[in-house]
């Protein structure tokens, strides 16, 4: 069970949406002129990167979806020993945060199919992704722009996990 106070914000699990639930917000957004920003990542440890990441996606527009890898689509991607946290747990850290106004959890190893499904008028992905931006057709065909953002140097979640590791192993 998770214990902390949200009398003084959105309950998170009202951003957690399904893909279904997100498609009719969408329209909703739509219908008010706003523009709708989408990224996606597994954000398994939350880190500093992270947070820069998600409020520099979220000052491209009026409210940002985050697409969140399954545990199953995580494991396709990083390894049988990722991701470290649950994908209820990394969507409920997501939705915490004031950048993030939208989660939603996808199986596949890109986010292709949601973005399609969305149609989002900004696609964010990290510079480092540069050679590919999955859903770029999508959103171009649809009269929307990629952005790539800016990365923070040093700030992984790999880095993270070999940090640790080196400090269990020197009994730090």
């Amino acid at each position: 069970m998770l214990i902390f106070n949200e009398k003084d914000m959105r309950k998170t699990k009202t951003k957690i949406l399904s893909a279904a639930q997100m498609h009719k917000e969408r329209k909703k957004l739509r219908a008010k002129g706003r523009k709708l920003v989408f990224t996606n990542g597994c954000f398994d440890i939350l880190h500093a990167g992270h947070v820069n990441y998600l409020a520099f996606a979220r000052n491209q527009g009026n409210a940002l979806v985050v697409g969140l890898n399954s545990d199953s689509s995580v494991r396709k991607i990083k390894g049988k020993l990722r991701p470290l946290v649950p994908q209820q747990d990394r969507a409920h850290v997501l939705a915490a945060l004031e950048a993030v106004d939208y989660v939603v959890i996808f199986n596949e190893p890109e986010p292709a199919k949601l973005i399609s499904k969305i149609i989002p008028d900004v696609l964010v992905k990290g510079e480092d992704w540069a050679h590919y931006v999955s859903g770029r057709d999508v959103v171009e065909k649809h009269g929307g722009k990629v952005v790539l953002a800016p990365m923070v140097p040093g700030r992984s979640t790999t880095n993270v996990i070999e940090k640790i590791k080196k400090q269990v192993i020197a009994g730090k």
